[in-house]
């Protein structure tokens, strides 16, 4: 970004001192992040493009942020919790009141303050695993009574039922001429589709809720102090309303998979029975106060659900020629769906085993 583009748009919005220096910050995928120092002892800031291409109404989505934010803030107040400003995130706002900036453009500007000597992770391991889930599981406990509806900034992001449907018209339609070579795979997901589909009918018939979530729980969605300990968690743009399953399922998919998602190597396949047991120690540790008896008695469902939603997605990706997910590669997403599709087997093979830990620690 051009010097004279960053000096415009940091102008909009009510930062304290002189900019010093812009450089990128970190690596994520979704939104451009930059690191904004100022000089002398006013605050650091993060500068960050919304891809609206995703969030399509920028408008709910900072209004969810806003929500969230300052609730988590309130519940710390109350609590007498010390330094609180490492602890929850703040938004700048612009000159108009707002927490974000549409440029000439149709680009989407925000700020925060940059929280001090705060890391992020990227490994997980048993004792990281055990914070997270502690952590995501308090996220979720501050916001059992929101005071509001919000709004989902994804929709339908997580229904397994139009997940099945997509692949179903991907396999209709054969776009890619690709059907023939995948046809066991089709026919194997289609063998659970109605299990793994269960959280809506539950939900269309009262017996599920669906509460305010995180749901993009990774290791790197968290800041930590020197020390180690958490400080809070980042990446709000998908806090919205979904089954506790999002938070709890989707950080086992990847934190537990003894290999990355795309390795094409299925031998390295596998359920980490270690970081199933810390997260879930960790994540019960903060939420069983307020999980139902149906949520607690589904948890293994949704370690399950996740693999076989990604597999779905990565299929009918396939099927339809690679046309969402970025690939390296003509088989990528092939690879991709037979990796998910081993974790999945593994994590069913371990259903025993997940309901007696979790029948213990409850």
């Amino acid at each position: 970004m051009e010097n004279n583009d960053t000096a415009r748009i940091l102008a909009q919005f009510e930062i304290e001192g002189m900019v010093k220096e812009v450089k990128p910050l970190g690596n994520g995928l979704i939104n451009d992040t930059y690191l904004v120092v100022t000089d002398g002892d006013t605050p650091d800031y993060v500068l960050q493009r919304i891809n609206n291409a995703i969030f399509q109404d920028v408008d709910l989505l900072q209004h969810n942020i806003e929500v969230v934010t300052a609730h988590i803030r309130n519940k710390l107040e109350a609590a007498g919790t010390d330094d609180i400003d490492r602890k929850v995130l703040q938004f700048v706002k612009n000159h108009h009141g707002k927490t974000y900036y549409r440029d000439e453009s149709d680009k989407y500007w925000r700020v925060m303050v940059f929280i001090p000597e705060s890391v992020t992770r990227e490994a997980v391991t048993p004792a990281s695993a055990h914070d997270c889930g502690k952590a995501f599981g308090n996220f979720e406990n501050m916001l059992v009574d929101v005071p509001e509806q919000l709004g989902e900034t994804i929709p339908d992001f997580h229904n397994m039922e139009l997940r099945m449907s997509q692949l179903r018209d991907a396999v209709k339609n054969d776009a890619a001429s690709r059907l023939n070579e995948v046809r066991d795979i089709v026919d194997e997901l289609e063998r659970d589709a109605h299990e793994m589909c269960q959280a809506e009918r539950l939900y269309r018939e009262g017996r599920l809720s669906k509460r305010i979530c995180h749901c993009d729980t990774k290791v790197n969605n968290m800041l930590f102090d020197k020390d180690g300990q958490v400080l809070c968690v980042i990446d709000l743009d998908t806090v919205m309303p979904s089954f506790i399953f999002s938070d709890y399922g989707d950080f086992l998919r990847t934190g537990a998979n003894l290999t990355a998602e795309d390795d094409p190597d299925l031998s390295h396949v596998g359920f980490n029975e270690e970081i199933f047991k810390a997260f879930t120690t960790g994540y019960l540790e903060s939420a069983r106060d307020f999980l139902t008896p149906i949520e607690v008695e589904l948890l293994p469902y949704a370690v399950a659900l996740f693999p076989f939603m990604q597999c779905v997605r990565f299929l009918a990706d396939y099927l339809n020629g690679d046309t969402y997910y970025k690939t390296k590669y003509p088989t990528h997403n092939l690879d991709r769906a037979r990796n998910q599709l081993v974790l999945y087997r593994d994590v069913r093979r371990h259903d025993g085993m997940m309901t007696d830990i979790i029948h213990r620690l409850i």
